[in-house]
């Protein structure tokens, strides 16, 4: 390829912004060496990139564009006169859109970090959401609970343990007059697999009748282990049993975990 050829193609303008791989960089370097046509283009695109940086660029001393003017004229030997006007507008027009692809990937960047920050705070959002929702929850469930236990006209029966779980004990709330029931069973350990707790209501005279009023089911899913049951029509005691799971049609004395009299 001619010098003239290399000059009109635009490869010396890739070679000046690094865009050429590394075997035409050398290629070109060399022949600016023996081309002396080549050269001046190459130092006359140069200042044209220069000239065009310090428009958009601080002003900048004349200390400071000696400098840039000395380490050209060291890495060149020599410094020549700008091409004419004309040259110099083609140069300038390169170098502007190779500043604006710049800033449009800048921009693209930016555009794609803000949208993955605001993306993180729609899902940190969400979770707090979940989060709150999900206390607001526990928060009623408590008050809930709380006002079973302060209400004066709910009958407090204390369940001892007994000969099976002798540290086992558990607390009735009974309201006579609505004859709802509520169990606390936090006193009572987890049951083993595939087995559950029964609540009986007890008339003790003239035989002992047991009457089941309720199975304390997903016993690990209650935190407060506050177990609304049936209503409670009459009870001289209550007991819980522990029962194969769904529950039997009697206690299962031997399995008696906490019994207590109203």
């Amino acid at each position: 390829m001619e010098a003239q050829e290399y000059i009109e193609s635009g490869t010396l303008e890739l070679y000046v912004y690094g865009l050429l791989t590394e075997s035409e960089n050398l290629e070109i370097a060399q022949l600016a060496k023996t081309n002396t046509e080549i050269e001046q283009e190459i130092i006359a695109i140069e200042r044209a990139i220069v000239a065009l940086s310090s428009s958009f660029s601080p002003f900048h001393s004349v200390t400071n564009f000696e400098k840039i003017k000395a380490q050209l004229e060291l890495k060149h030997a020599k410094v020549i006169d700008m091409k004419p006007a004309s040259r110099l507008s083609e140069y300038a027009g390169w170098a502007a859109a190779v500043l604006m692809l710049l800033g449009v990937g800048y921009q693209t960047l930016q555009l794609s970090q803000t949208k993955e920050k605001i993306s993180t705070l729609g899902n940190e959002k969400t979770k707090i959401e979940r989060e709150y929702a999900f206390l607001g929850q526990k928060n009623a469930e408590v008050e809930k609970n709380l006002t079973i236990v302060r209400d004066i006209k709910n009958t407090g029966v204390t369940l001892g343990g007994q000969a099976v779980s002798p540290k086992s004990f558990a607390k009735v709330y009974w309201n006579k007059e609505t004859k709802t029931t509520y169990i606390d069973a936090a006193g009572l350990p987890k049951p083993p697999k595939g087995m559950v707790y029964q609540v009986w209501a007890l008339k003790l005279s003239p035989v002992l009748t047991p009457t089941s009023i309720g199975l304390l089911s997903d016993f690990d899913a209650n935190d407060q282990k506050i177990f609304a049951v049936k209503q409670t029509d009459a009870a001289e005691a209550f007991g819980i049993t522990l029962e194969p799971a769904g529950g039997s049609l009697t206690p299962t004395m031997e399995q008696l975990y906490t019994l207590g009299k109203v």
